[in-house]
């Protein structure tokens, strides 16, 4: 290997690891440490499946498919890609993760060291310097490669190190054990968006990858992986290490437990009185880089959407605006608001990223992969109806008993279903309806292609 790739690999991999480590992903770890305890190795395995591997997948998907996620659209229903596009640019862009990376900025970066500190003034700061490092899509790659990542990684490293040779308590038992501390941590992950993200990511890194001069397949398939492969490394350390710092944290469970509140304890208790502004400088980094990210492939995307009527620069400073009102909510409303539609949306991208990564070499008809994506969204819709009736349960139902009953029956026609105890019920019936659809395919329409 020749210097040249490995340091291309190396800046890029770094940018992939700074774009998918942004305000959920920093925030997420420890309180999943908190609730697991003991079998705290059990929620970072499954916190790795939906966090790390999955997004990996969905560029490795993109990039069999083409250069961007449109590409991989058109490999089902040109139509259903671009519906599915947007639904993932919206949930990753200014309705939830653009908003929250200014939200988590403010309550842990800001409000520690100036109590007093606007929201709103803390919004416009944070939106400006977006604005200004985003309107210019071409250098997004190296300035969070080169530049901000670098100090990012040594500021966490460190935390983390210290965290560990001193750890604040000891690993205690909790009511949760090992296959619920894996479900606490696959489902916790589904917050990152990082599945969702990385579908739209694989555009900016492919580009990155080509403008190095690396434009044959072979070539940009293998420097793609080992830049996929760095950003693996130091999710992989980073995520253990702050699950295993919420752990050992000794910090009190109770039903008015914040995230933010567990990660500043945790530095503060590692790092003393430098602490609050060591994970403010983090917070701010880790935020700021996500957010630049985010906001450029926004930008990008709606402008092709359009094909160029809405230009790039007007689309990123709208984006900056509605994103930085919607901040001033806080970080738990953002979170809370955004489960439900994570909860249907995140199963279907990553159906549509299992199917083409594992098939999408090998079967060239659209029709199972559309019956697969089908399928998915039926139980992810109804998996949703339960939930709001569930929430709105005292608006719905005069009795109580009879609301609790009915839910108990809704839920358990999902609970027969297999694979539902690791919160993927819709992954044996997709397969089922993409072998039943192509079989049926070769048999009806054997010279047929897609």
């Amino acid at each position: 290997m020749n210097k040249k790739k490995f340091f291309d690999a190396l800046t890029i991999g770094f940018a992939l690891f700074a774009m998918f480590f942004g305000a959920g992903n920093i925030i997420l770890p420890p309180i999943i440490g908190l609730l697991t305890g003991n079998d705290w190795n059990w929620s970072v395995t499954g916190f790795s499946l939906t966090a790390i591997l999955a997004p990996f997948l969905g560029i490795i998907a993109v990039l069999y498919s083409g250069d961007e996620f449109t590409d991989l659209g058109k490999r089902i229903d040109s139509r259903l890609g671009w519906i599915l596009a947007t639904a993932i640019i919206l949930s990753i862009g200014p309705l939830v993760a653009i908003p929250r990376t200014a939200a988590t900025t403010f309550e842990i970066g800001v409000v520690p060291i100036f109590s007093d500190f606007s929201p709103v003034l803390s919004s416009l700061i944070f939106f400006g310097i977006t604005l200004a490092l985003s309107i210019s899509p071409s250098r997004v790659v190296d300035i969070i490669g080169k530049y901000l990542t670098p100090i990012l990684l040594i500021l966490l490293i460190f935390l983390i190190f210290l965290g560990i040779t001193s750890p604040l308590g000891q690993l205690e038992e909790t009511n949760i054990n090992g296959l619920e501390a894996f479900r606490k941590g696959f489902y916790e992950g589904y917050q990152t968006m990082d599945v969702l993200a990385s579908v739209i990511y694989a555009g900016i890194i492919i580009s990155a990858v080509k403008a190095r001069g690396y434009v044959e397949l072979g070539e940009k398939t293998k420097v793609t992986f080992m830049s996929g492969s760095v950003a693996i490394f130091f999710l992989l350390f980073i995520y253990g290490g702050l699950v295993y710092l919420g752990a050992t944290s000794g910090y009190p469970i109770n039903d008015s437990l914040k995230r933010t509140e567990l990660l500043l304890h945790i530095s503060n208790g590692v790092l003393g009185s430098s602490g609050t502004i060591a994970l403010s400088l983090c917070i701010a980094l880790a935020c700021l880089t996500t957010a630049i990210a985010l906001v450029c492939a926004t930008g990008t995307f709606f402008s092709q959407l359009t094909n160029g009527k809405l230009s790039y620069r007007f689309i990123v400073i709208v984006t900056c605006l509605s994103s930085g009102y919607l901040a001033v909510k806080g970080v738990d409303d953002i979170i809370d608001y955004a489960g439900p539609f994570l909860g249907i949306i995140y199963p279907i991208t990553l159906t549509l990223i299992i199917y083409m990564v594992v098939f999408g070499k090998y079967v060239k008809r659209k029709a199972p992969f559309v019956a697969a994506i089908i399928t998915t969204t039926v139980i992810a819709l109804y998996q949703f109806v339960v939930y709001m009736i569930g929430l709105y349960r005292e608006s719905i139902f005069e009795n109580r008993m009879h609301a609790t009953n009915t839910i108990d029956r809704l839920n358990s026609l999902i609970e027969v279903v297999p694979m539902s105890r690791y919160d993927v019920p819709w992954l044996i019936p997709s397969f089922i309806a993409f072998t039943v659809v192509y079989f049926l395919g070769k048999v009806v329409f054997p010279k047929r292609e897609a």
